[in-house]
């Protein structure tokens, strides 16, 4: 009789390990892998408006350049003063009021065609043309977690951050 009940047992101990495993990776997505495992606070404003971009130096003597976060800094954030970042009407379709830390969302909709993408409830952002580049390969419809944050050196503009990667790029809001 054990050897009855043995062969449906492992069966279903088969089919199960699948569905068991998927959990830990589901956590594993949703905690953030950048910026030592948190999301990091707001980018504060800077005062010199021809401030330069800064690198983040590594003491092998490595330099990285790319916009990201690291220990909660902001590297690579452009100048304020930078010219494309200008805008004739800021704020021209509202703004964007859940940003910061505290606020995660996930893309909902995506047009690589345009670089737009909707967060669920209909916010739609749009990447700036030069930051494109930096995000073209992100996994836009992968279920990784983003932070929006107020750009405090670039009025009328968002700072979209990757939580899974550290990286950030400008965002134009599109309104709802």
């Amino acid at each position: 009789m054990y050897r009855r009940f043995l062969f449906p047992v492992a069966i279903a101990v088969l089919v199960a390990l699948p569905a068991v495993a998927q959990h830990p990776e589901e956590h594993a997505q949703n905690t953030p892998r950048a910026n030592q495992g948190h999301v990091p606070p707001a980018p504060p404003k800077r005062d010199n408006p021809h401030a330069k971009p800064e690198p983040e130096r590594h003491v092998n003597g490595r330099v990285n350049s790319t916009q990201h976060v690291n220990n909660d800094h902001w590297y690579g954030h452009d100048s304020p003063n930078d010219k494309r970042f200008h805008i004739a009407h800021p704020f021209e379709h509202g703004r964007f009021e859940h940003f910061g830390p505290s606020f995660r969302y996930r893309v909902e909709r995506f047009d690589i065609e345009h670089h737009r993408f909707w967060f669920p409830g209909g916010f739609g952002f749009e990447v700036a043309s030069w930051d494109w580049p930096v995000c073209a390969d992100w996994c836009w419809n992968c279920a990784d977690d983003f932070v929006v944050y107020e750009d405090t050196d670039h009025v009328g503009w968002y700072l979209l951050y990757n939580v899974h990667t550290g990286v950030y790029v400008h965002v134009s809001y599109l309104g709802m």
